[in-house]
């Protein structure tokens, strides 16, 4: 059986987004004084007391949504609730009780679930006096915290671990190596349509609405034996066209997503040109020496693409991605998500190459006595080099005057060292540093 589910319900804006960041100890979902940020279940692996559950966040219950995403986002609740082990019914304890806490109480009392009560929004002895009222929902007394201080959060947890359900053996099975992977693109590339087809089940809203995506909602799942995570990300626009502050936090959680992932998927619509939203997510994933792979998705809906056309269009708009492979797939069908995944694997492969020090300065002074950088008047040196780490692949390269070596000269040092060494399909980073001394190679 999977680990225990803990999923937080209750009506819009009652602090259930800070409650599940509290309680993870890191910013996980959007927190932001507006009704309906939160849209998608978004679920965290939490462990406490040597015990190890998820604690699903959703979006508030009677959510009329202005982007009429109300029926996708009480159909994830319904999910969030049916598989949950726990659930923790959260209320205002500032705002004390409304008819919308009356209608989530009568939404959880015909199921055989396990509720903790928790008054959220304590922060004065008074207040915590005032949480009695709420043992007339019927769920017993409330426990009384505060996400944004901290009150009795430590004793909320303890509670839930109390609650779960006996101990099953698969909690103390490491992860194990699981891959973790960003999916980016712009707004309705697929992102999250292809989320629902590797899960199997819909844990992300797809809508034709943009920008319905807001969390970067973290996906586990297995296939084929391994572990894989997604992370699937909001639509990212210009930021000159963020419109208000959700958008610019679901922006900035984008990057976010892409700096702790191993490896990028980044989607495109083959039927819409490449644009400057594109590269500038392109660029960010080689100024963070992420893998890449390019999906060109939705050919289920051009029939007609000139797949070696469009492949080349697309190396030519992001030079600095010439490297990334193309995969071009139907989210929606299933058509080539399984060689995707398989092509993830093999670039983490790539990515954890361990690259002998004599053999690569071997290659170093073959691709140096083949070509110099331009001395701007300084005779350049390249003295040695040693791998110094893995996941990105990085170098260090001691040189005598390193400026000489940046730039142009660099990305030719990188595409000699993939063919050399068999990566060709991942970023190769390389710190290059000054060293007077003349060691090996010198001329």
């Amino acid at each position: 059986m999977p680990i225990p589910r803990v999923t937080i319900v209750g009506r819009p804006n009652v602090g259930k987004s800070s409650l599940l960041n509290r309680l993870v100890g890191r910013r996980v979902s959007i927190v932001e004084p507006t009704a309906g940020v939160t849209r998608d279940r978004v679920a965290v692996a939490v462990r406490r007391d040597e015990r190890t559950f998820e604690l699903v966040d959703t979006g508030g219950l009677g959510l009329v949504d202005e982007a009429l995403l109300k029926e996708h986002v009480e159909a994830q609740i319904h999910v969030a609730l049916e598989t949950a082990d726990l659930v923790l019914f959260v209320v205002d304890g500032k705002d004390g009780r409304v008819p919308g806490d009356d209608m989530v109480a009568q939404r959880l009392r015909p199921l055989s679930k396990r509720v903790l009560l928790v008054a959220n929004k304590i922060e004065s002895f008074h207040e915590e006096i005032g949480a009695a009222e709420w043992l007339r929902l019927g769920f017993g007394a409330p426990i009384a915290v505060s996400a944004k201080e901290g009150f009795g959060c430590s004793e909320l947890l303890d509670r839930v671990v109390a609650e779960l359900p006996p101990k099953d053996p698969i909690e103390d099975v490491p992860e194990g190596d699981a891959l973790r992977f960003a999916i980016v693109g712009k707004r309705n590339s697929g992102k999250s349509t292809l989320i629902n087809q590797l899960a199997g089940e819909e844990r992300v809203i797809v809508s034709e609405l943009p920008g319905t995506t807001r969390d970067a909602v973290d996906v586990a799942f297995e296939l084929d034996g391994r572990k894989l995570i997604a992370i699937d990300t909001a639509g990212v626009r210009k930021k000159k066209s963020l419109e208000h502050a959700i958008e610019l936090f679901a922006h900035s959680r984008c990057n976010d997503s892409i700096r702790r992932a191993d490896l990028c998927v980044h989607m495109f619509d083959v039927r819409e040109a490449i644009s400057q939203v594109d590269k500038a997510v392109a660029a960010y994933c080689v100024q963070h020496h992420k893998p890449v792979v390019l999906v060109g998705n939705k050919i289920d809906l051009a029939p007609d693409l000139d797949l070696a056309k469009w492949d080349a269009y697309i190396k030519q708009q992001l030079p600095g991605l010439d490297h990334a492979p193309v995969v071009f797939a139907s989210a929606q069908e299933g058509t080539n998500v399984r060689e995707l995944i398989d092509l993830l694997f093999e670039l983490r492969e790539q990515t954890r190459v361990q690259i002998p020090t004599p053999r690569l300065n071997e290659v170093l002074q073959g691709a140096r006595d083949r070509l110099l950088p331009a001395s701007g008047g300084h005779f350049p040196k390249l003295f040695y080099g040693t791998q110094i780490g893995t996941q990105p692949l990085s170098l260090l390269l001691f040189v005598n005057e390193p400026r000489l070596f940046r730039g142009q000269y660099e990305r030719y040092l990188v595409q000699v060292l993939r063919e050399a060494f068999g990566c060709e399909e991942v970023p190769i980073r390389i710190v290059f540093r000054r060293r007077e001394k003349v060691v090996l190679g010198d001329r």
